[in-house]
């Protein structure tokens, strides 16, 4: 698929000036196959482009439309890291806290490794738990009991005994099983479930937070589709349940919109959520992965922060730009290799459009 993106983005590069945005933005959705592609441009205080193409499910006539929901995968992590700074903020907890602190319970089994591990190592991808995701064999569902919650702890316990991961180049040891873990202990700062402090700060922005797959309670709403390009059907996924603070939240692209633009916003100085010096952590407070964000080196005075959902049938990327007061938001119900070459071109376009 490699050896298409090249030319089609040479063939495509002579027609992109002679197309508005979306008709260029379907013709890629269609070479590449995507049932449904929607994307966004914004600013800190406007919405530059916002649209939704193609249909909810391939082979049939469904067509997009507004309001349409996608999930998100790990483009939830800028979300939980979102909302721990508030949590922050109203001193419920500290950025320094550590995972025995709050759960002193798992000390007779945890490895001394992760007796200094606190709430910004998770966050960072500097916890140096084992690497987990939704193709991870073990543990299984049956090996696991109580409600998700309760599983979610034991899954972080038997965790908490293993070895350490080693870190890469970047000094990263990325794993959601961080994302996990920092979801448990705000949970236990605030005194209430994930997904209620998900709802609490969707209400503060005037999102409606949601998830699982959008299918699974809507039918209605987008089908994902596998590597194969294959729609999944709507089904309940445990594994799902387990990584909720690391990637599970569904959302319409229009009001996803709203906290990308209060991240431009924050960056500005002009968030009444939080101050000017935390967004600037938030994003780009640590090389190579902050809080939620990748962000490699660059060049002076050009900071990018990006990251990319895949949980196996929705593939979104999103990318802030600091110092061109851009943000780039594509999301698309497929998580095939040629939806992510798809993303590639169209995301290149919209940079060389709107700028970096």
């Amino acid at each position: 698929m490699k050896r298409l993106l090249l030319p089609l983005l040479v063939a495509i590069t002579h027609l992109s000036y002679s197309q508005n945005i979306t008709s260029f933005a379907d013709s890629v959705r269609q070479h590449y196959k995507v049932p449904e592609l929607a994307f966004a441009v914004v600013s800190s205080d406007s919405v530059l482009e916002c649209h939704i193409l193609g249909v909810k499910r391939a082979n049939t006539a469904y067509a997009a439309q507004a309001g349409d929901r996608f999930h998100i995968g790990s483009n939830t992590k800028a979300i939980t890291s979102f909302i721990a700074a508030l949590l922050v903020k109203e001193q419920k907890i500290q950025w320094n806290t550590t995972i025995l602190t709050l759960f002193p319970e798992l000390r007779w089994r945890t490895r001394y490794v992760y007796d200094t591990v606190t709430l910004a190592n998770l966050l960072t991808f500097r916890g140096r738990l084992q690497g987990y995701s939704y193709d991870s064999e073990t543990p299984t569902f049956r090996e696991l009991h109580g409600d998700y919650a309760a599983q979610r702890m034991q899954l972080v316990a038997n965790f908490l005994t293993q070895a350490p991961q080693k870190p890469d180049t970047n000094g990263l040891m990325p794993s959601n099983l961080d994302y996990i873990t920092a979801g448990l202990m705000l949970e236990k700062a605030s005194g209430k479930p994930y997904k209620t402090l998900v709802q609490e700060l969707g209400a503060r922005l005037g999102i409606n937070f949601r998830f699982d797959y959008p299918n699974l309670k809507d039918t209605t709403q987008p089908w994902g589709h596998d590597a194969d390009l294959q729609p999944l059907a709507p089904a309940e996924s445990y594994k799902m349940n387990w990584l909720l603070a690391a990637g599970n939240i569904n959302v319409s692209l229009e009001e996803y919109t709203r906290f990308i633009r209060e991240l431009l916003k924050g960056l500005k100085g002009k968030s009444d959520l939080l101050p000017k010096k935390t967004f600037e952590q938030l994003l780009f407070g640590l090389p190579n992965f902050s809080y939620g964000w990748f962000n490699p080196p660059q060049l002076p005075q050009h900071h990018v922060a990006f990251n990319e959902g895949n949980a196996g049938a929705f593939i979104t990327r999103v990318h802030v730009i600091k110092e061109a007061d851009r943000a780039y938001v594509i999301f698309t119900n497929a998580a095939t290799a040629a939806t992510k070459d798809a993303v590639d071109v169209l995301l290149k376009e919209l940079i060389q459009r709107y700028g970096e």
